[in-house]
């Protein structure tokens, strides 16, 4: 499938914006010749949230993290991540 009309030009990001939310873009991109586009220096969004723990365990987090020079809450979220990758593989 190859493109069948040509995309207009637009002077303002606002114009576009209206234009695509408007027309359907199988019309005007040939998507089977598109590609993954790899965007490596994006941050990721974050969300704060509340999480209630036993003084107990999080004296023995801490702990942890001190041994490997890490702020406690980002060993907490690279346990998660790992547990998380762990269970969707089985």
């Amino acid at each position: 499938m190859s493109k069948t009309k040509t995309t207009p030009e637009f002077k303002s990001e606002a114009e576009e914006r209206a234009f695509w939310e408007s027309h359907d873009s199988t019309d005007y991109v040939d998507w089977n010749q598109a590609k993954r586009a790899a965007l490596p220096n994006l941050k990721p969004s974050t969300k704060t949230i509340s999480l209630r723990l036993p003084e107990s365990l999080l004296d023995r987090i801490k702990i942890e993290a001190n041994k490997r020079d890490m702020p406690y809450q980002s060993l907490i979220k690279v346990w998660l991540a790992d547990d998380v990758e762990e269970n969707r593989r089985s």
